[in-house]
């Protein structure tokens, strides 16, 4: 975890028993360096009783991972999903990529941009990067490149994206505040399988979004194979793997307005809730 004020957050570490540690004795922070060759010392320095007890207590939780080098997304990963957007499953992976300043924390409010009329929701997994990948040889050595999993919220301003695009969907994904991420990276020692968690959302408590990760067209080991073919995906990169359906474009439950409250959750990666405001008019 991340915890503090947006921009100096300390690197905290949560054991299997919910106790809370100072991860600095280890590391200044949770980026790229840290993904690539940190994890064994930080789990040699809890097993030795070298990282502190820390409270959290009362303070804000930011995103799990500083601030990627790339986010990297899939479109369209679920059937039910492509066909609620209108579209045919697709044949192969769909990626686009948002700016990585709109990476915020998992109870951070959601800016809604200026001239915004369908802003929408996106519960998905998040895949994290801990090893450079590039031409991988074949699925079956992907997930061993996976620093950890989260619960991300690939927000969607569906005008931006689809009528002012110009034909690519980053207008409409690249606002700020548009991808709340966390509460938690959590290793792979933790999720079995990937493709076997439960991930549901909700707007001011009304059921949206109730699915599977086994429903993914592809899956994740399938998706950093095919990424490392055509870039390279270095530690600390974000993937998020696509949502299922029950999104406001599905034209069955209205857009994202001002005081809604967005909740999340993914099985095993914790749960985040998001309010709504207008961003502020920009004064200089």
């Amino acid at each position: 975890m991340r915890v503090g004020p947006a921009g100096a957050e300390r690197p905290v570490l949560l054991d299997r028993n919910g106790h809370h540690h100072d991860l600095r004795p280890v590391t200044a922070d949770i980026d790229g360096g840290f993904l690539a060759d940190g994890l064994p010392r930080a789990r040699a320095a809890l097993a030795a009783g070298a990282l502190p007890r820390s409270s959290v207590a009362g303070q804000r939780i930011g995103p799990p991972v500083a601030r990627p080098g790339a986010v990297l997304c899939v479109g369209q990963n679920y059937a039910a999903h492509a066909a609620e957007s209108g579209a045919a499953p697709p044949d192969t992976p769909i990626l686009f990529y948002k700016a990585p300043n709109t990476v915020v924390g998992p109870y951070d409010d959601i800016l809604l941009p200026h001239r915004s009329t369908r802003t929408d929701w996106e519960v998905e997994l998040g895949v994290v990067i801990g090893r450079r990948a590039r031409y991988l040889r074949s699925p079956d050595v992907a997930l061993a490149h996976v620093a950890g999993y989260v619960l991300s919220n690939d927000v969607s301003e569906r005008d931006f994206q689809l009528a002012e695009s110009g034909g690519q969907w980053s207008k409409g994904k690249s606002c700020e505040t548009f991808n709340p991420l966390g509460p938690w990276l959590v290793t792979p020692d933790e999720i079995a399988d990937p493709q076997r968690l439960g991930l549901r959302s909700w707007v001011n408590g009304e059921a949206r979004q109730d699915s599977r990760t086994a429903d993914m067209i592809f899956t994740v080991a399938f998706l950093v194979w095919h990424l490392s073919q055509y870039t390279v995906l270095e530690p600390g990169d974000l993937i998020n793997t696509g949502t299922p359906e029950g999104v406001a474009l599905s034209g069955r439950f209205p857009y994202l307005a001002p005081g809604d409250v967005v909740t999340l959750e993914i099985d095993g990666l914790g749960q985040q809730r998001s309010t709504c405001r207008p961003a502020d008019p920009d004064t200089r």
